[in-house]
């Protein structure tokens, strides 16, 4: 019977900032493992100004659109314009807010194009378009409004939001580079568009997920969880663990300090990011 691979890489002996730093110039997933929120603010205010010494330019844009409907913000490398005209395309990787949020989330609280111009500039990771949706319309404000966030109709409509976004942009519609993400309820969103859509996504990563049900089965080839040990959804993520064990399906489980917020899914952004990459594979 399969069993989830467990990895707590938090460094003994050595400071938080000094070992993220070190692992940077080794050019190895970076191990962000924090001490507290004022220690992560200082790892990337190091990741800021450790690519500026490399020559940091921006290395992708950010745009503001509508995609079947929904609101996005659309990540595209530099170059990724004009390669619409040769017909070059990118690895893509859908990524979800949570509750509460919205599409900029990602943007403005998870500071992603900080991360993103870094880890390409030390060259930690390949070239991808991201795509963040409002993956939560109507701000749910009640546990109505919650029941309508979850009913489903995401799940449903998610295939026709895929083919048009993969139609607008420079993006390799190929299920072996195509990957989806999330946190907290977009992390559900994530499991359960990886569960109907079975088969379409690669890597699946999932960043203190909402686990309301436990029984949805994958064929990724990468299915990462990460969350917190102080998380409040600890224990139900924690059933959804037992019945992939019991059924076999495989997975990654990333277990660090902390609970429900931005420091760890900073953290978690950057393994996952660095995980699918092919530059990570060329190193082992």
């Amino acid at each position: 019977m399969a069993k989830g691979e467990w990895s707590n890489d938090r460094m003994k002996g050595k400071s938080a900032l000094w070992g993220t730093f070190s692992c940077i110039c080794q050019k190895k997933v970076v191990p962000l493992c924090r001490e507290n929120y004022f220690i992560m603010k200082k790892i990337f205010l190091l990741l800021a100004g450790l690519a500026m010494t490399v020559g940091l330019q921006a290395k992708g844009t950010v745009v503001k659109d509508t995609i079947n409907g929904v609101p996005c913000r659309v990540y595209v490398p530099v170059t990724g314009y004009g390669l619409q005209v040769t017909g070059e395309k990118y690895p893509v990787l859908y990524l979800q807010h949570g509750m509460w949020g919205n599409e900029h989330d990602w943007v403005e609280k998870g500071r992603l194009v900080q991360i993103l111009d870094s880890l390409l500039a030390l060259d930690a990771m390949d070239e991808r378009v991201i795509v963040m949706p409002d993956n939560c319309p109507g701000r749910p404000t009640s546990m109505e409004e919650k029941e309508n966030a979850t009913n489903g109709d995401w799940e449903a409509n998610f295939a026709a939001f895929m083919a048009e976004a993969e139609a607008k942009y420079p993006i390799d519609a190929n299920p072996e580079t195509r990957a989806i993400a999330g946190l907290s309820m977009g992390g559900y969103h994530t499991m359960r568009v990886a569960h109907v859509l079975d088969g379409q996504f690669a890597y699946v990563g999932m960043f203190s997920p909402a686990t309301f049900v436990h029984n949805y089965a994958h064929s990724a080839k990468v299915y990462w969880i990460a969350i917190g040990k102080d998380d409040f959804l600890y224990e139900s993520l924690t059933k959804y663990r037992k019945w992939l064990d019991k059924n076999g399906y495989p997975y990654t489980y990333y277990e660090s300090a902390g609970g429900h917020d931005w420091p760890n899914w900073q953290d978690y952004i950057v393994r996952f990011l660095q995980m699918i990459s092919d530059k990570q594979t060329e190193r082992n």
